[in-house]
């Protein structure tokens, strides 16, 4: 079967619940918000939140996609940065464990974090400390990272990294490789613009979007979306949050309706899980229909639970909803 290797900002996911608001003020960051804090603050932070008692789990968009496509039973690979500390001791014995093949490199910097602070009425607000996770370069990466491998999944959140992201498409197309992107944040898209499309045209095979990233890309509607981006490479998915996903495969074009949920807890890792859940299918040789279903299926699930991570029972659900999708 396919293994897919990843490379992406390699974070601890950090999740608090507070009891009040209150707390974000003397944080300085807006409710509903995200804030990127330094080294210095980050040291500080952890102090105040280590007394919180914190839920931690491994965390990035290319690293949520890989450990889920772990779950499923694929062989998978990681290329990541972290430091030499008890986060990036975290993140590799965790990958580990998976049996995930990783190449967390080791930075200068402190592991990077993402610490999301959970309101009593759910509100989820961010801080973000990018460390060594953004410290990955060029000279970091070979072509023995990609060997072996036949699909590699790029985080669009590293594209700001243009000599990186164009050394790691070049020797995943010297392997062999298809490559696929997320375009991860319309606000790196809208900054991006340019070299997103020169990447896209040039290397790339897949491009996952939501309805805003497609937007920026293009100035229009999905559907709208969907057609230009199809232009550009071979597979295009444009996802549309409640109103499903829409799919384009040469000529053929589809629908996915959302999965139904009783409620929605954090849409955090949502398009990270769809995406595995796509790729998924790919690896498996299903249809699109099939893929985009197990996308569904797969995101509808994180969307009810807080975090990025989901027990060994869920996984039996899962499991047992692409059985009767596949049937």
């Amino acid at each position: 079967m396919d293994k897919i290797v990843g490379i992406g900002n390699a974070l601890t996911d950090i999740l608090v619940n507070i009891e009040d608001d209150s707390f974000l003020k003397r944080l300085n960051v807006n409710k509903g918000g995200v804030r990127f804090i330094d080294k210095e603050e980050f040291a500080a932070t952890n102090e105040t939140i280590a007394r919180m008692n914190p839920y931690y789990s491994t965390g990035g968009s290319a690293g949520n996609t890989i450990r889920a496509l772990s779950m499923l039973g694929l062989e998978c690979g990681f290329i990541g940065k972290a430091g030499n500390d008890r986060y990036g001791e975290f993140y590799r014995k965790d990958f580990d464990k998976l049996g995930i093949t990783t190449h967390i490199l080791c930075g200068d910097l402190p592991s990077g974090a993402a610490i999301t602070f959970i309101s009593p009425d759910g509100e989820r607000t961010f801080i973000d400390y990018l460390g060594a996770a953004s410290t990955l370069e060029e000279t970091d990466l070979s072509i023995d990272m990609f060997k072996d491998s036949t699909c590699l999944y790029l985080e669009g959140y590293l594209v700001q990294n243009h000599n990186m992201i164009i050394k790691a498409a070049e020797l995943a197309r010297q392997a062999g490789l298809q490559i696929c992107i997320d375009l991860a944040n319309a606000d790196v898209v809208k900054s991006e613009l340019d070299f997103f499309k020169q990447l896209v045209t040039k290397y790339v095979d897949i491009v996952f979007a939501n309805e805003e990233e497609a937007k920026a890309f293009t100035g229009k509607s999905p559907e709208k979306a969907l057609e230009d981006i199809s232009k550009m490479c071979s597979i295009t998915v444009v996802k549309a949050g409640k109103k499903g996903a829409y799919i384009k495969k040469g000529c053929d074009t589809m629908h996915i309706c959302a999965e139904k949920v009783d409620k929605v807890i954090d849409t955090t890792g949502a398009g990270d899980y769809f995406a595995a859940g796509f790729i998924y299918g790919l690896a498996c040789g299903y249809s699109m229909e099939k893929c985009g279903k197990i996308a569904s299926l797969l995101s509808g699930h994180i969307i009810q639970t807080i975090g990025t991570t989901l027990p060994e029972d869920t996984w039996g659900r899962i499991k047992e909803g692409i059985n009767n999708i596949i049937s």
